[in-house]
């Protein structure tokens, strides 16, 4: 599902149910002994998808564990980027001369709860998710600019290992029939990649099998030349 949105230099893997068929390395099992079950489950299932995307990079399996603020700690000249929700896993990698940064979100096409849509967007944000619920009603608008704004933090925390504010970047929702694109602009000064400054982070969204999927390619020296359309030109 997930092959739709990305460009083709980068490798994934994706599950639809919780995956038993491989263990966790002892140092990953440790990091969730005490976790409650539904988090065992997610957890595994993510390694074991970073197992096989890995593998499909010519890549041995090997423990795959959290930094300091939880980003999965890939090995030596691997991107990558891991999301789950209920019903669904997944994982996209890459080589670091392809990719700089990469940041994938999963998210279930259901309304935001409470008040969560007015803590986490901008007026003008909250203006298109109204039109846009109007003439696509399918789409959980809000649900998928919180996908966005999640991809967007994963990608930034990547290229600089800071954290970024749901008020840091404006987002610009561009769709078409259950997949579209998105602008996000960044509201404060974006990082640098191969000497150029970043300051709008575009990528691509799809809504299958009642999943919103978003997913932000920041191209990597490899790919400097198609850097502000890598994630878009499929």
């Amino acid at each position: 599902m997930i092959r739709r949105i990305l460009p083709p230099y980068l490798t994934y893997a994706e599950s639809f149910d919780d995956a038993t068929d491989e263990p966790l390395f002892p140092e990953e099992a440790a990091v969730v002994e005490h976790a409650v079950e539904k988090r065992r489950r997610e957890f595994t299932t993510g390694r074991i998808c970073a197992r096989r995307a890995l593998r499909r990079l010519g890549r041995p399996a090997a423990p795959l564990l959290p930094g300091a603020h939880g980003e999965p700690q890939w090995p030596a000249g691997i991107v990558g980027s891991i999301t789950h929700c209920a019903g669904y896993r997944g994982v996209v990698v890459g080589e670091a001369p392809q990719a700089a940064s990469i940041g994938i979100d999963a998210e279930p096409n259901e309304p935001l709860p409470g008040t969560l849509l007015e803590s986490i967007s901008q007026l003008d944000e909250r203006s298109d998710v109204d039109m846009l619920r109007r003439a696509y009603p399918g789409v959980r608008w809000d649900r998928l600019l919180f996908s966005v704004k999640e991809a967007v933090y994963k990608t930034w925390f990547t290229l600089t290992g800071a954290w970024l504010g749901f008020d840091a970047t404006l987002v610009r929702l561009h769709p078409r029939e259950w997949t579209g694109t998105f602008a996000a602009n960044l509201l404060v000064p974006g990082p640098e990649v191969a000497g150029e400054k970043i300051d709008t982070f575009s990528g691509r969204w799809v809504l299958s099998r009642g999943v919103l999927l978003t997913a932000i390619v920041v191209p990597g020296p490899l790919r400097a030349d198609h850097r502000h359309a890598a994630a878009l030109d499929r």
